[in-house]
């Protein structure tokens, strides 16, 4: 399987699993053109969309894809029922596209009807985890997407984040104002301002670098933990996830 990134408006990316036969699977179009002229240079032939979530920039591109593919099955939650999805899915259906397994699990936070597929290596998270953070709470709760993050959390370092949006030099800058002395953070953040200096993209990453990084899957730290008590003495991990949340709300 190849992975491809197309990026979409000012920050989106959307992902492509092609074989090498050409089949693909699209994630997230929330715009067409892109996605056609990727087709029409790589000669791919698509075979399915999977939608994470109802947002429109995830969502966008779909009714224009089914004009050119009308025989494309588009795989979602029941949210996207009306932007554009064919077919349904929820936590523990299994789906096989391009011969390989997905499996679909829950993950509301961002909406409530949030859903990640994976097939391993490849997570296709949408707006749940970002390289460095979270997604916004548009809908759910923050324990809601603590909870979410304990899914993905338990998957296997080898895992590859596909996460939809350029967002790590913001995340990172805000870990590096939590924990400035961190030493995985201090490189990674260095690491991700010379890339983006670049124009370079961040992603994807691996599970295993998120765990050494990304605050929200930190909530047990006890370097975070000291931070946190200075402010406030939280007991429990999604407590401590919420005060994160709300601190980079306003960061």
């Amino acid at each position: 399987m190849n992975l491809n990134s197309i990026p979409a408006f000012t920050d989106n990316y959307i992902w492509v699993l092609s074989n090498d036969n050409g089949r693909c699977l699209i994630v997230d179009p929330g715009e067409a053109a892109p996605v056609l002229s990727a087709i029409e240079k790589k000669q791919w032939q698509p075979e399915a969309i999977f939608l994470t979530h109802h947002h429109n920039d995830h969502v966008g591109g779909v009714k224009t894809l089914l004009q050119h593919f009308p025989d494309l099955v588009v795989y979602g939650p029941a949210e996207t029922q009306d932007k554009g999805a064919t077919c349904l899915v929820q936590e523990g259906d299994i789906i096989t596209v391009l011969e390989h397994e997905f499996s679909v699990f829950a993950t509301p936070g961002h909406t409530l009807g949030h859903i990640c597929f994976y097939s391993f290596p490849y997570l296709f998270c949408g707006d749940t985890l970002f390289s460095g953070g979270c997604g916004r709470l548009f809908e759910g709760t923050a324990k809601q997407m603590y909870q979410s993050f304990a899914k993905i959390n338990a998957l296997p370092d080898e895992t590859i984040i596909c996460c939809a949006h350029e967002y790590t030099l913001a995340n990172m800058k805000f870990a590096i104002s939590v924990l400035p002395q961190d030493k995985a953070i201090k490189e990674y953040y260095s690491k991700v301002n010379d890339l983006r200096g670049k124009n370079l993209t961040t992603l994807p990453v691996t599970l295993q670098n998120e765990r050494r990084i990304n605050l929200f899957l930190r909530t047990e730290d006890d370097d975070l933990i000291r931070v946190i008590n200075k402010e406030t003495n939280l007991q429990h991990p999604e407590e401590r996830f919420a005060w994160l949340r709300s601190k980079k709300d306003n960061f």
